[in-house]
């Protein structure tokens, strides 16, 4: 049966998000005080990228998937913003000219434009950096296998067999005539798999075993999938001002996208089926997976 997109009763998810953004964000502002000397303006762009906007997807996630086993919050939100860092600098790192050449993020001009290139060059290499040294901090977790396997965890989704991989994929599919399984391959790598780990992180802190983690990481490759097909029809029919960035974009470079090989109804109708999907993945939990319910369903709700 399909999932009603509605919120349940325990969960204000806008509240939730805003409550994780606001200690993301001063997480970032205390971590990030501006030098007084050359570095001052490395660190202001750092936090111009990393403080304020954005749907703060991936660390909601984390959040949400620490509540399944009552994790504290004060490690997971450390965990949360190493991985925010990661999708912050691969941001940056997308909008240079030498990648997608945008010039808007988050309602703001990208980091090029606010700065200039070099600088956004050395403030993504630097977030890229802070990432691992947040989760090898002992304050993250007492045990050094539990911050090992983070870190061996987000490499992977950060690099050639996850994000990193699937961005240049990405670069070399313009014009070519992919199928669906090619795209779902693509994107399970550049966006997906940094969203898996979201999830999976909080199994890795609570030392489940990889047999127990399936679930939990079907459940993210699912949303993962959903919110893709989101970005998908944005970028085909959505409002740019309400998306905070340029629209159009897949279309001008001819790229093949969920959207034009499925049409906007049969996409939408794949999305609601991928959302009850990762749904069904939560079913063994109660209440406690109520914020990760309403996140896949705000998947196939949301305009940007």
């Amino acid at each position: 049966m399909p999932v009603e997109l509605v919120d349940s009763p325990r969960v204000d998810l806008q509240a939730e998000a805003g409550r994780v953004s606001a200690r993301i964000d001063d997480f970032f502002a205390r971590l990030l005080p501006s030098p007084d000397d050359g570095r001052g303006q490395l660190y202001d762009a750092m936090r111009h990228a990393a403080i304020g906007g954005g749907k703060r997807l991936r660390p909601l996630l984390t959040v949400a998937a620490s509540r399944l086993f009552g994790i504290d919050e004060e490690r997971a939100l450390r965990v949360a913003a190493a991985i925010e860092a990661i999708h912050v600098y691969s941001l940056i790192h997308d909008d240079l000219p030498a990648m997608d050449d945008d010039d808007l993020r988050r309602g703001r001009p990208t980091l090029h434009k606010a700065y200039d290139e070099a600088t956004a060059i050395l403030a993504g290499d630097s977030l890229h950096a802070l990432a691992f040294e947040i989760l090898a901090h002992e304050a993250t977790d007492p045990d050094p296998l539990v911050r090992s396997d983070l870190v061996l965890e987000l490499s992977r989704a950060a690099g050639p067999n996850g994000m990193a991989g699937g961005q240049m994929m990405d670069l070399l599919a313009e014009g070519e005539a992919l199928d669906i399984a090619a795209i779902t391959r693509l994107q399970q790598l550049k966006t997906g798999a940094l969203i898996e780990y979201a999830v999976e992180a909080a199994c890795i802190l609570t030392s489940l075993g990889r047999e127990a983690r399936t679930p939990y990481r079907g459940y993210a490759r699912n949303v993962g999938l959903a919110f893709q097909i989101a970005d998908d029809l944005i970028d085909h029919s959505g409002d740019e001002a309400a998306a905070g960035k340029r629209i159009g974009k897949d279309a001008e470079a001819g790229k093949a996208t969920f959207v034009s090989l499925l049409g906007e109804d049969r996409a939408r109708q794949q999305a609601r089926v991928l959302v009850d999907q990762a749904v069904d993945h939560l079913a063994d939990h109660g209440e406690e997976a109520d914020l990760l319910r309403a996140i896949a369903r705000f998947a196939v709700e949301r305009d940007r």
